[in-house]
Parts: structure tokens; C-alpha cells; sequence
């Protein structure tokens, strides 16, 4: 069903199964310009596979063009010409120009139509849709309209959409298409909404929306950041097509200056609140009734809110007043606001009321950028502060503010804004310290956009410059150097990995005692100087200081990607799927955009470990979606470990030929790397050994290169007959797993090394890779090694053994959804005399990725309304979503999800839970 048209769609069945039945059916679906007519129509297609479409659009153009849409919907069946009546046929001949003659008769023409599609219908059931029917040209509206009061039984639908009726239609159905509801209406905002957005905002644009889906689907997208965060923007940016704009002029010459000022008034209050647009108009003197003519004029509703007729016209409005029009109405506004109710809005209005430079309304400006980021987040904060640059008088201070407006907008997902927020900043006289974070910046913004290798020596020079100026703030640029060095990786020009580390080995030293970010510095430096042993006790002591320590939000959101990715280097599957959680929560609620990405890459690669693939496939689609907004490069990790566990193998590799073309035009080192370690999982999975084997040392080449491609290695050069190489690379993988002593490393060094074994030894480390494995998160590493144990069973001739592993391993894979290692699995058993039991995770007791997400936080205690604030939709929505997974996991309240999830368990479906019952046997 489509959002909120329940009663359309099944009005639509209808029609359809009438038609299967042999019946005909005719429909008008009618309602204004953009309220989904033409959705219900692609809907009814979707609907019928079974039938053969038909369709036609009216054109405006076209409108005298005699039978021009009629000729469109008849064009593919005129090969049934031939068949009808002489007369009719000579009409229709004659009507499309396929003959000469006298003007045809147009009932003979009505009569043609309607007999070639019945003919059509005969071999199976026919639907023609006419979208735009308002537009046909007239003798094309005669005719379909004298088909459509014909059809009886000849298996025929016709439906049309119009914008409005008319005598021709007399005798159609007719069925109104109407605004979605509210509940509806918030749903689909929400579907295009990204970061968080106030509440009040929200109520506004549904309600001037009237429930216009292609309102509320394209409304936002001419609204910034800071307008949806906080409505602190103004409305005059949207883009207006000639056509509007000059309709709403023409209405307002006709009000009086008194109604028109009151319009500019309501349109400079982004929240429509009528007791403050009636106290801001009773100050301009502005009488009760001037509200009437703007009622009557189509243009204004007052009542629980100031609301504009359309969802265009506060816009229209607020860009035909004059300037000073314009500042009237915010002076009104800002002293009608009470400064202790909403000190921001009082700014924000007294701001926009000012015609010059005023130190008093900057600082005031700035005050409300902390309050303003508590409450609406990073693109409101950067609002005010951009704003405060421009009304500050004195150079220096206005340097200052333009810096830190800077830092805003880029961390809001704002590059462009940022970078002309920086020419200011440095048009004016930068002291010595204020040209260092001014370049700095640019780097920083370089960084959020590319992820390659431009940033890192740009990063490492602005730290270096800051060592004699600002010791903290140098060395959180070396750590930004060292983090961009990370991801530049291999591909470095200037500025890599040990450069970097190098450098900042020879920067001051940090307070004492040293703060989180200070001791993952520290143990990132060691590592990569000294070796993993000498700094995995500095990097735990981080990791323990980010978990445990109390530091601010804005430094969880700046460092805690290196502290996640810190986590996964050290095998801590625990922290880093806190950690990265934890990250993504911050940057949503601050809707820091630029950190967004990249945080929900990390978890869902945490997810996609612990075999959470519909929650890591969602988070996916999320990062997809903002770094679209934003307009950075998005990080290809995710996306491709989820394709190569998928196992799908033409899907993977044109996914790894794109991504490698792409991180290596921008020099992301990283990318690189990770690709080829997917690709290596890959052909692992797929058992071809050779190329798995290629890729992995290829991954593992670079002295700085993740662990992760080690594993991988060994397996493929074990099954490669080559063991001298996997022995080279189980010696560097467990100087990383010794250091670390986690479950997760110990469990997989202990299944690298039986590869390698033989007998008892083998059978032992086999069973305390599982032991370990089985206390972690990562059930994939977890299925694996049941798979390698199985494997190594059957070739022991221990089958009715290998049976019971593979049989483990072929129901997880399966239930994750990784296919390759589900079939690599399947082969085996199917070598022990055993047949795989074939099942698919798309089955109807699944939970979706939106299920798995609402069930997680409703267990964990959030109320509907939170939960929505969380993932912006509205509580009925997640009630309906909550009521599908009681249904899923044949439950009947909240307090029974504890009882049937688990944090540590795939939640693809209710089947699954028996299988963890074997999958956890004492005897493993």
C-alpha cells in the first residue's frame, strides 16, 4: 500500500479483480496537483502483471491537436485494425491520419475505440491509465469518456486522473484523492528529512502542506539545514517558479497595506504561532480584522495556527515585501517574543530587524548558539553565528565568529556555505593563531569531503604551525592528521602514516592526567613507531577513557571514529560496537552530517560482523541517503563487506571495480585496502582459493595495513597448498591477538592455526576457536569456524561429526544471509551424503530493518515518542511497526522482547531462535 491510501489502493484492487472476473470497470481519480494521482495510477500497474497496460497523458501542447491522446493509448493495438467494422475502422483510419476523408463521425470513432480494446482484451485482461485527463485534447476526452460508460464485460479497467471534473466525465466513478493525514503526512516528511529537525518546524510544513505529498516530499529540499533544525532561516530562498510568484503578487496588490503587512508578519514567524503574530501585529498597530481579506484572497488561515493556503505562498509573501517591510515586521516579532520563554527567537528576529552592524545583537546571537545547538543542533548554532559575523562591527571579533560559524556549518554538512563563511574569516586581520585555524579548516573540510589524501598534509602543516601557539589544539590536529593519514592509508602523496606519527611524537606533551584523546594519540603514535606490543596498553587505556571518562559530546563526535576503528585493531569486538553506537546517537541528535557517514559505516560493518545484515543494510541506506544531501564522497566499506559477505558475486565485483576506481582517484588508502580484503572474503566464500588468496595479499601488503586480510590469507593459501605463506602471516597475526588477549583475536588465531594442524592439535584449536568465538559478538566469525571444523571433519571421514558442524554452519550463514559461505556449506554436507535443508531470510516471519531497529530500542525501554525522535518517524508509526513485530515474534507486550532479543543475536526472524538453541549445544 502506498502511505496513507488505504481506501485508494483498495478501491484500485477492486477495479482489478472485477476486471479478472470478466467484469469492465471505469475510474476518475481527482484531486488537486501533486496529491499522488499519479503514484495510484504506477500503483495500479504494479498491481496488475497479469494484465496488459495501456496509456496516455495529456499535454498541455497538445490540446488542439484533435484525437492526439487517443492515438497514444490505441497506438500499440492497431495492428487489430483490420478486424473492426468498415466504419469504424475508416473513422479511426481518417481520425489518426492513417487515411484521408471527411471529418469522421465521432461516435463512429468512440465506437472504433471502444471495440479495439475489447479486441486487445480477449487474449487477457487490459488496463488503460490516462494521467493529466485535464489536459486532453477535446475530441480524445469524448471518446475515452464514451468508452469508459460503455465497458460492461470485456475485461477492460480504464482509469483516469484528472486535476478536475467536467460534463465530459458525467457517468465515471469518481473518486476524490485527498491530503494525506497528519500521522501520514508527518511519516513521509520524515522519509526525506535528515538530522534532527524541531518539532514546531515540523508541525508547520504539515500543516501548509495540507498533506500534499509532493509538497511534503519537496518542500524540504528548498529549506537549509538551519531553517529545519530550529526555523531559524528566512523564507525568501526558496525558488519559486514565475508562475507562483506572480499569482501571489496579483492577490496581494488587491489586500489593503494594513492585511499585507500583517501577511509579512506571519510570514517572518517560521512557526506560525498566532499569539505571538497577533501581539507583533498589534504593536504595528494592525487591527483584528485585517485578517479577512487575506482569508478571502485564498492566501492566509488563523486559528490554532497562522497558516498559509499554500505551501508556497509564506515564500511568495515574504520575498514581494520591501527591506524595510520586511525588518518592521521581525522588530514586531523579536519585542513581542519573551527573552526568557525563547531568548533564540527573540535574537533571531531582532537580528533580522537590524539595518546596520550592532555588537549588542551579535553577542546576543553568539549567547544563543550553545542554547540553539542543545536544542536544534549544529545547523542552528551555525546559523546564529553566521548571522552574528555579519552584524559585528569590530574586525577582529568579526574574524572570530566567522571562524566558528565555519567550524558549524562544515560539521553540519554544510561544505559550501563553510568555505564562503572562511573567504570572510580571512578577508579581515587574522592574527597568527586565527590564520592557522582558519587553514586548518580548510583541511578539515577537504577531509569531509574526499577522505583522500589531500587533507593529511594540510592537517600535519596546521599542526605543526600550532605548536608554538596552542599546545591542545596542536595536538588534536595531529591526531585529525593522523586520522586522515589512516584513511589516505597507502595511497599517500605527502603526509602518511609514519610522517605524521613522527611528527607529533616530537609535539609537547599532553596535560596531565591525559584526557582520552590525548592517550589515543599517544598509543596510535606508538603504534605505529614502536610496534602493536608496546602500544596496545596506551590504546586500551583509551578505548577505557572514551567508554568511562566524562568529556563533552562535540569531542566524542571528532575522535571517536579512530577510537572505534582503535577497537576493531585491538579485537575489542565489545567497545567498538558501543563505541560506534554511541557515535552515531551523538551525531544524529547533534545532526553533525559530516561525522553522520562515516559513524554509520562503522556500525553497520559492527553489525554486518555480528550477522545483523538488516540492520547493517539499513544503516547503509542511511548513510547513502545524507552523503547525497551533503554532497561528500561516501565511504565504500560497508557497502562492499556487505556485498562480498552476501556472496552475490556479480554484484560484488561491479560494486569493487566501481569503488576501487573511485578511492583511487582520490587517493583514499584505505578504501583500497578494505576492498581488497572484502574481495578476499569473497572468494573464500566462493571457494575459489587462488584469487581469494591474491586478493588477501594484496591487502596485507602495506607494514600498516589492518590484521583483518590475515585470516583470510591463511585460509586461502592453506587451500592453495602454499603453507609457508599462511605460517608467515599466522606469525603476524597473532603478535596482534597475543597483545590484545580478546575472545574475538584469541578465538580467531586459534582457528587460523588449525588450518594449519593436523590431528588432535587441529581438533583442539578448532574447539576453542568455537568456545572462544561462541562468548563474542561476531557469530560470522562464529559460523566460520564451524565451517572450517566441519570441513576438516569430513576430510577425517568423521562424517555423522562434520555433519553436525556444517549443518551448523550451512543454518547460520543461511539465517545471516551470506550466501557464498551458505553454499560452501551446503557442498560439504552434501559430501557427507546429507541434503542442506533449503530456507531463505525472506520469509514472512522476518523482521525488517525498521523492525529490528524499533524492537531493539523499545526493549531497551524508550517510549513510542522517543523512539520516533530517534529514527524520525511518528509514535503511531512505531506503534504499527511494534505491532508487527508482536505478530513477528508471537508476543503481546514490550516486557517480552527482552525474553526473545538478545544485543547479541541476529533478529532476521523467528525461526532463528531454534536454531540458536543448536547452534549453542554443550557439547561445542
Amino acid at each position: 500500500m502506498l502511505l496513507g491510501r488505504q481506501r485508494e489502493c483498495e478501491t484500485l484492487h477492486g477495479v482489478l479483480d472485477a476486471v479478472r472476473g470478466g467484469e469492465s470497470r471505469s475510474l476518475l481519480l481527482r484531486g488537486e496537483p501533486g496529491v499522488g494521482k499519479t503514484a495510484l495510477l504506477e500503483y495500479a500497474i504494479e498491481s496488475a502483471p497479469d494484465f496488459r497496460i495501456a496509456r496516455a497523458v495529456g499535454v498541455e501542447s497538445e490540446m488542439e491537436l484533435a484525437f492526439a491522446a487517443l492515438h497514444q493509448l490505441c497506438a500499440p493495438m492497431l495492428g487489430r485494425l483490420d478486424a473492426l467494422p468498415v466504419p469504424q475502422r475508416h473513422a479511426l483510419r481518417v481520425a489518426f491520419g492513417l487515411t484521408v476523408g471527411d471529418a469522421p463521425d465521432r461516435f463512429f470513432v468512440g465506437l472504433a475505440a471502444l471495440s479495439l480494446l475489447s479486441a486487445a482484451a480477449e487474449e487477457q485482461p487490459l488496463l488503460c491509465v490516462v494521467d493529466d485527463a485535464q489536459w486532453l485534447d477535446r475530441a480524445s476526452a469524448e471518446a475515452l469518456a464514451f468508452v469508459a460508460r460503455r465497458l460492461l464485460a470485456e475485461s477492460v479497467a480504464v482509469v483516469f486522473a484528472t486535476r478536475t471534473t467536467s460534463e465530459d466525465w458525467r457517468g465515471v466513478s469518481d473518486l476524490v484523492v485527498e491530503g494525506l493525514r497528519d500521522g501520514d503526512a508527518r511519516e513521509l516528511l520524515g522519509s526525506v528529512l535528515r538530522g534532527p529537525v524541531d518539532e514546531r518546524v515540523r508541525e508547520r510544513i504539515v500543516a501548509e502542506t495540507r498533506g500534499n505529498p509532493l509538497a511534503l516530499l519537496e518542500l524540504p529540499r528548498g529549506l537549509t539545514p538551519a531553517e529545519l533544525a530550529g526555523g531559524f532561516g528566512l523564507p525568501d530562498a526558496l525558488p519559486l517558479s514565475g508562475r507562483i510568484e506572480e499569482s501571489f503578487r496579483r492577490r496581494l496588490e488587491e489586500l489593503s497595506a494594513e492585511s499585507r503587512l500583517l501577511l509579512i508578519v506571519a510570514a517572518a514567524e517560521p512557526l506560525g504561532e498566532p499569539v505571538l503574530v497577533w501581539r507583533a501585529a498589534a504593536r504595528l498597530g494592525i487591527a483584528a480584522d485585517a485578517a479577512a481579506p487575506a482569508s478571502a484572497a485564498g492566501v492566509l488561515e488563523t486559528g490554532a495556527r497562522a497558516r498559509f493556503r499554500h505551501p508556497l505562498a509564506r515564500s511568495a509573501v515574504y520575498k514581494a515585501a520591501s527591506p524595510g517591510e520586511r525588518q518592521r515586521a521581525h522588530r514586531a516579532l523579536a519585542e513581542a517574543t519573551d527573552p526568557e520563554v525563547d531568548p533564540e527567537r527573540r535574537a533571531w528576529h531582532r537580528a533580522h530587524a537590524t539595518t546596520r552592524p550592532d555588537e549588542d545583537v551579535a553577542a546576543e546571537l553568539e549567547r544563543s548558539a550553545g542554547r540553539a545547538q542543545a536544542r536544534g543542533g549544529l545547523a542552528a548554532a551555525a546559523a546564529f553565528l553566521e548571522c552574528a559575523t555579519a552584524l559585528t562591527p569590530e574586525p577582529a571579533r568579526r574574524v572570530e565568529r566567522a571562524l566558528a560559524a565555519a567550524q558549524a556549518k562544515s560539521q553540519a554538512g554544510a561544505p559550501d556555505a563553510a568555505r564562503e563563511l572562511l573567504s570572510a574569516a580571512e578577508a579581515g586581520p587574522l592574527d597568527a593563531l586565527q590564520r592557522v585555524r582558519a587553514d586548518r579548516l580548510h583541511a578539515q573540510i577537504a577531509f569531509a569531503l574526499n577522505r583522500g589524501s589531500d587533507a593529511p598534509p594540510l592537517l600535519l602543516k596546521a599542526a605543526e604551525r600550532l605548536d608554538r601557539l596552542d599546545v591542545r589544539l596542536a595536538r588534536e590536529t595531529y591526531l585529525e592528521a593522523l586520522t586522515a593519514a589512516v584513511f589516505a592509508h597507502r595511497l599517500a602523496t605527502a603526509g602518511g602514516v609514519l610522517e605524521v606519527a613522527e611528527a607529533a611524537q616530537a609535539a609537547p606533551p599532553s596535560s596531565e592526567p591525559p584526557r582520552a584523546p590525548d592517550l589515543l594519540l599517544d598509543g596510535w603514535v606508538l603504534l605505529i613507531t614502536k610496534g602493536r606490543p608496546t602500544a596496545t596498553p596506551t590504546l586500551k587505556r583509551a578505548l577505557s577513557a572514551f567508554r568511562s571518562e566524562s568529556i563533552s559530546k562535540e569531542e566524542e563526535i571528532r575522535w571517536l571514529w579512530l577510537a572505534c576503528h582503535t577497537a576493531f585493531e585491538l579485537w575489542d569486538d565489545e567497545t567498538w560496537h558501543v563505541l560506534s553506537a554511541r557515535l552515531v546517537d551523538l551525531a544524529r541528535l547533534a545532526g553533525a552530517l559530516t561525522e553522520l557517514p562515516v559513524a554509520l559505516d562503522s556500525l553497520s560493518v559492527a553489525n554486518l560482523f555480528a550477522g545483523r545484515f538488516a540492520v547493517a543494510g539499513s544503516l547503509l541506506d542511511e548513510a547513502k541517503a545524507i552523503t547525497e544531501v551533503t554532497g561528500s564522497h561516501p565511504t565504500p566499506y560497508g557497502p562492499v563487506v556487505f556485498a562480498a559477505c552476501q556472496g552475490r558475486e556479480a554484484d560484488a565485483s561491479e560494486l569493487i571495480e566501481a569503488s576501487t576506481k573511485e578511492v583511487v582517484r582520490r587517493g583514499e588508502g584505505m578504501g583500497l585496502t578494505v576492498i581488497r580484503w572484502a574481495s578476499a572474503l569473497l572468494y573464500n566464500g566462493l571457494g575459489r582459493y587462488d584469487d581469494a588468496l591474491a586478493a588477501a595479499q594484496l591487502a596485507s601488503a602495506h607494514p600498516f595495513d589492518p590484521t583483518r586480510g590475515l585470516p583470510e590469507l591463511i585460509e586461502a593459501a592453506a587451500r592453495s597448498g602454499l603453507p609457508e605463506r599462511a605460517s608467515d602471516a599466522l606469525q603476524r597475526l597473532a603478535e596482534t591477538t597475543h597483545s590484545s588477549g580478546s575472545e574475538w583475536g584469541l578465538g580467531v588465531e586459534a582457528c587460523s592455526r588449525a588450518v594449519l594442524s593436523e590431528g588432535a592439535v587441529a581438533e583442539n584449536l578448532y574447539r576453542e576457536a568455537i568456545d572462544r568465538l561462541g562468548r563474542t559478538r561476531v557469530r560470522l566469525a562464529l559460523a566460520r569456524a564451524h565451517l572450517l571444523y566441519g570441513e576438516w571433519l569430513r576430510r577425517e571421514r568423521r562424517r555423522q561429526q562434520a555433519r553436525e558442524q556444517l549443518r551448523t554452519a550451512h543454518e547460520m550463514f543461511t539465517a545471516m544471509g551470506i550466501g557464498a559461505f551458505a553454499e560452501r556449506a551446503a557442498r560439504e554436507l552434501r559430501a557427507t551424503g546429507e541434503t542442506a535443508r533449503k530456507r531463505t531470510i525472506e520469509t514472512s516471519d522476518q523482521l525488517t530493518a525498521q523492525e529490528i531497529q524499533i524492537a531493539r530500542l523499545a526493549r531497551d525501554g524508550l517510549s513510542n515518542p522517543e523512539i520516533g525522535s530517534q529514527l524520525f518517524i511518528s509514535p503511531r508509526t512505531v506503534q504499527y511497526h511494534l505491532s508487527k513485530v508482536f505478530s513477528k515474534l508471537a508476543i503481546s507486550s514490550r516486557a517480552q522482547l527482552d525474553d526473545v532479543l538478545s544485543s547479541d543475536r541476529d533478529l532476521v526472524g523467528v525461526s532463528q531462535r531454534a536454531e540458536e538453541v543448536a547452534i549453542r549445544r554443550p557439547e561445542l
